[in-house]
């Protein structure tokens, strides 16, 4: 019975070299197009579209007043984007600056940095609340 499971298989020998070679690239260009590339239809990357989700999620709009980032950055971690707070904030950070974007998706409320490169100040004591893409984004029929 092993023998003929062998013999019907069909083994393909490749160097190790170049099938990790190949192996890797087909890898990193997938996370590339699938996380680091803003989406055409949209704009926003998924760490993007996952956070604007979760303030909406957080009952966080324009007319409630601003909740602290940690709020937002633990519901989207916990929920959405479980690849650690530094780079949710970081990205929420972002969305927040006039000077990164065209326009802001989120309204910063404390040190959110500056064009000069100044980092913007730890999480825990910093305050978000997003704009209108909220609307939007429960229109648009994306994977987040």
């Amino acid at each position: 019975m092993t023998m003929n499971l062998l013999e019907d298989s069909k083994l393909i020998q490749h160097e190790i070299h170049d099938e990790m070679k190949n192996s890797y690239i087909d890898y990193s260009m997938s996370v590339i197009v699938g996380r680091a590339l803003p989406d055409v239809r949209d704009g926003l990357k998924p760490v993007h579209r996952r956070i604007l989700y979760g303030m909406s999620e957080l009952g966080v709009t324009p007319d409630k007043p601003h909740k602290k980032s940690a709020r937002i950055v633990g519901e989207v971690m916990g929920k959405y984007h479980p690849h650690g707070d530094s780079s949710i904030y970081d990205a929420m950070v972002r969305m927040a600056q006039d000077f990164s974007i065209r326009y802001p998706l989120v309204d910063g409320h404390g040190n959110f940095g500056s064009v000069d490169g100044d980092g913007a100040g730890e999480f825990p004591i910093r305050n978000g609340d997003a704009h209108a893409a909220l609307d939007n984004l429960r229109e648009c029929h994306l994977d987040f």
